[in-house]
């Protein structure tokens, strides 16, 4: 048990040293090949923030774990929304300054309706399975997605950062191949002894998924947010939660399924749920009413939610 618990830690910590030294040295190659920083943050940074929910979904998807699948990535939107956006909110009240950011919010809560429609098969009426078909589609939405976001962002385009002087060939290549492996390596880790802890303890892997795994995977979130926020850089603190998350479910839930069909099991409704009235509260009270913002004792209230589902998902599972 006690290993299964430090091969999980291990397994974050490369798998966020992963993403961390990939991004460095992709970038880094791409400033140095003049690609402009819209092509880098919407591609290879992008990317990079998400690539532990992915690595660990695609592992978990070609093992046949639905659970950890729709657990990691619903999970880890509900940590972001509710844990990072609350803390955040905590530290610095939330203002949105940016059009951009201010239309991805009411994308993200479309996010949340079409898996619920795709998982639950509400169109064809048949049992919940998310195909091939399903993932192209959720694909088809995320590029599209993007090249929203490329137009919005060519109108008013991010200052422009230099390539460190002190990279060479061999250190940019370097830094790839380590996050590369770091990523499959920690992957494989985190899959395996998330398995073997809920099957110690007794609890489905859909628990270790929403908590656990979800939290670990969405570290790299919660650092780049409490940043943010501590800078009052309120549009990256948003930003990155809301991007997070409409990149889970079209992307990685996308991949998920084309890596191996994904049986739905109903009961993660509740979940989507809660993820459908958090960022639906979030919109009201950032877009609605006079501050238009959201205030501390509102971040307060996000993360009193999450801890009081926490706890009633647990004792529910347990007892």
């Amino acid at each position: 048990m006690i290993i299964n618990f430090f091969l999980l830690l291990l397994g974050l910590g490369l798998l966020i040293k992963g993403a961390d030294w990939l991004i460095d040295g992709s970038s880094t190659f791409a400033r140095q090949k003049k690609v402009s920083d819209l092509v880098i943050g919407l591609t290879i940074v992008a990317f990079g923030t998400s690539a532990p929910e992915l690595v660990v979904n695609t592992v978990a998807a070609y093992q046949g774990r639905n659970e950890l699948v729709f657990g990691n990535v619903i999970g880890s939107n509900n940590f972001n929304l509710f844990i990072i956006l609350g803390i955040s909110g905590l530290i610095y009240p939330l203002v949105v300054q940016r059009d951009t950011i201010k239309k991805e919010i009411p994308i993200s809560l479309l996010a949340v309706v079409v898996l619920f429609v795709i998982a639950n098969d509400l169109i064809t009426a048949q049992s919940g399975t998310l195909s091939r078909l399903d993932g192209l589609i959720l694909i088809g939405i995320f590029i599209l997605f993007l090249l929203y976001i490329r137009n919005q962002l060519s109108k008013n385009p991010i200052e422009a950062v230099e390539a460190p002087k002190d990279f060479s060939k061999f250190k940019i290549l370097g830094f790839i191949i380590l996050g590369l492996a770091g990523l499959v390596l920690g992957g494989n880790l985190v899959v395996d002894s998330a398995t073997g802890i809920a099957q110690f303890f007794g609890v489905s892997e859909k628990i270790i998924g929403l908590t656990i795994v979800a939290a670990g995977t969405s570290l790299p979130e919660l650092a780049t947010s409490l940043m943010a926020a501590i800078k009052k850089n309120t549009d990256i603190a948003v930003g990155n939660i809301i991007g997070s998350n409409i990149f889970n479910i079209f992307l990685i839930l996308g991949i998920s399924s084309i890596v191996r069909p994904l049986e739905y099991d109903t009961v993660f409704n509740n979940d989507l749920y809660l993820l459908f009235g958090g960022t639906t509260f979030l919109i009201i009270f950032m877009f609605t009413g006079r501050k238009k913002r959201l205030d501390r004792w509102e971040a307060l209230l996000l993360l009193l939610s999450y801890l009081v589902y926490t706890i009633l998902l647990i004792s529910k599972e347990t007892g």
